[in-house]
């Protein structure tokens, strides 16, 4: 297989909080966006982050988590509560390794 046929203009793909917890606080799972790959300079601070500073991962996942459009949900004034931010991470940073 050549190295060009790998790649692609990055895409959206749906990811789904559908844990006990979450589907019995807001009724039913809670879906967000995600890119499918990540431009290199994104990846590179992404591997850089050490996995004991929550703060640096929030600074780098919050531009992981986007609509259904593309558009960024943590920007300016908008963010999420912090239980289902931590489960939005999780989800995002396990779905890097695949």
């Amino acid at each position: 297989m050549k190295l060009s046929e790998l790649s692609k203009k990055p895409q959206l793909v749906i990811m789904t909080l559908d844990d006990e917890e979450t589907v019995k606080e807001y009724g039913e799972p809670l879906e967000f966006y995600t890119w499918d790959r990540q431009p290199m300079d994104l990846f590179l601070k992404m591997s850089s982050v050490k996995a004991d500073n929550q703060g640096a991962i929030i600074d780098v996942v919050k531009d992981l988590i986007m609509d259904e459009q593309g558009n960024k949900l943590i920007e300016g004034e908008n963010v999420l509560p912090g239980k289902i931010l931590l489960r939005v991470m999780t989800k995002v940073v396990e779905g890097l390794g695949k």
